[in-house]
């Protein structure tokens, strides 16, 4: 029976030259200098801002791999970062990696995760341009992910106001779901954000638009880091909240609540943003799908206050 074999049969610089050649596939525009320095460099568009975000994707608390396939954990994991660029309608420029692992972390698991990076980098234009590996007990992912966006029309959580309409793209409860559905049937976890990048960057050219917000921790959660300190509050219309085909169903089969799932579920990684009312009255649901290339649903509104009205008081549900 032949032998497994783990990362320290390479060592570091192999590993690293492993990742450098998958790498070199990607589309390079905008890439001056990638990996094999000591800092990528790359070029903005004239009249472009740099927006830059940092996630972390952490072994046994954001993914395990009992669950989850390496490619699905790489894939994912590059999916939240991108959802950060959507969220400020940014265009993907390139990313870097720090990946910690230990030593007996079999290489078909350390190919899986690169690979599924790749796959998605490839899939968005956004090559990774550098990293950093490193010895740990646990296998963990920290990415840095850079975008371009026009200069000072990024979208903003700050942009809200009082009588802002709210919007949110996709459906919500789904990952979720899919995650509960795994842990009790031990079977592997399929579901995958979609990273909304097109509808961001639509997002910039409609007139009267608010704030947004990627909703990675759940709606009530997302929506309160929108509100907090600003002196808002909102009504949502929980009937309203979109969400999967049989999604009530498959929640009861699992014993689950489908109303906390659809407000407190995470990692969704939909865009939740907002319209003045004037443009919120001018567009139909119809012209926002179409304008954002994904299904748009009304959810609510902003007003001067504190608080989220019209969802269950239920416990362990975050009001505002």
């Amino acid at each position: 029976m032949a032998r497994v074999r783990t990362l320290s049969d390479l060592g570091e610089g192999r590993l690293i030259d492993r990742i450098a050649r998958a790498a070199r596939r990607l589309d390079q525009t905008g890439v001056v200098l990638g990996i094999g320095d000591d800092a990528a460099i790359l070029r903005l568009r004239p009249g472009e801002d740099l927006a830059a975000s940092t996630d972390a994707s952490v072994e046994n608390v954001h993914f395990r791999f009992s669950h989850q396939s390496p490619v699905h954990v790489g894939r994912q994991a590059l999916l939240a970062n991108l959802s950060d660029l959507a969220a400020m309608g940014a265009r993907p420029l390139g990313f870097s990696l720090a990946l910690a692992a230990p030593a007996d972390l079999e290489l078909a698991r350390f190919d899986g995760l690169v690979r599924g990076l790749l796959m998605e980098a490839a899939r968005h234009h956004c090559p990774l341009v550098g990293g950093n590996l490193a010895r740990a007990s646990q296998t963990s992912l920290v990415i840095h992910v850079y975008g371009g966006v026009p200069r000072g029309r990024a979208l903003r959580r700050d942009a809200l106001r009082p009588g802002d309409r709210l919007f949110v793209t996709g459906e919500l409860g789904a990952a979720r779901l899919a995650r509960a559905a795994a842990e009790r049937t031990g079977r592997p976890l399929r579901q995958l954000p979609v990273a909304r990048l097109a509808a961001g960057r639509a997002l910039l050219g409609l007139a009267g638009r608010g704030a947004c917000i990627d909703l990675s921790d759940g709606l009530l959660s997302d929506l309160g880091k929108l509100l907090e300190g600003r002196g808002l509050g909102a009504e949502l219309d929980a009937e309203s909240l979109p969400t999967p085909r049989g999604f009530v169903r498959r929640c009861r089969e699992l014993g689950l609540d489908p109303m906390a799932l659809s407000l407190a579920g995470g990692e969704d990684y939909e865009l939740l943003f907002s319209l003045r009312p004037h443009a919120a009255n001018r567009h139909t649901l119809a012209e926002l799908k179409r304008r954002l290339g994904a299904p748009v649903s009304a959810i609510g509104r902003v007003f001067r206050g504190r608080g989220i009205r019209g969802v269950p008081n239920t416990p362990g549900f975050l009001h505002y």
